[in-house]
């Protein structure tokens, strides 16, 4: 069916459309905000952004290079010795810092 936009609007097309301020409105009051949390979770297992973590201790873990990997000098990367791209001076780079 053809539509002729330049015929006036009648009353019924109107009723339907709702101004763009009635729309956020109703839109803002139905949004609301939804945190999933485990049961095993405390308000001590949550970080706020800002949190004085210094008296935190971290426990890491350290693994030394392995036969098969190299550091990239330019990225500081530990990267397997399949991604090197240049060696230059006993100094290894990886083919993304290359690219």
């Amino acid at each position: 069916m053809a539509t002729d936009y330049d015929a006036p609007r009648t009353k019924d097309d109107d009723q339907g459309a709702q101004s763009a301020e009635a729309l956020q409105a109703s839109r803002a009051g139905a949004q609301t905000a939804v945190i999933d949390l485990d049961e095993a979770d405390t308000a001590e297992g949550i970080d706020l952004p800002g949190a004085d973590l210094s008296g935190e201790e971290l426990v890491v873990t350290i693994v030394p290079p392995q036969q098969d990997e190299f550091t990239c000098m330019s990225c500081f990367l530990v990267r397997h010795r399949s991604q090197v791209a240049r060696e230059k001076d006993g100094m290894k780079f990886c083919r993304d810092c290359e690219a």
